[in-house]
């Protein structure tokens, strides 16, 4: 079953950031984790759909 999930976003220095909703404007994003990082917190993962918005 398809859901209406909403992705927020505050990485002002991405491409798909929506900065005046703080939002993402992707449909999905793809989340990768960390190499070597064992913290049980959420730096042990990030945005790999992150794009920086100059270029």
């Amino acid at each position: 079953m398809e859901t209406n999930q909403k992705i927020n976003c505050t990485v002002s220095s991405c491409k798909y950031n929506k900065r005046q909703e703080q939002e993402c404007s992707l449909k999905q994003i793809i989340v990768t984790p960390i190499q070597n990082c064992d913290t049980k917190k959420p730096d042990e993962s990030m945005c790999s759909s992150y794009k920086n918005n100059e270029l």
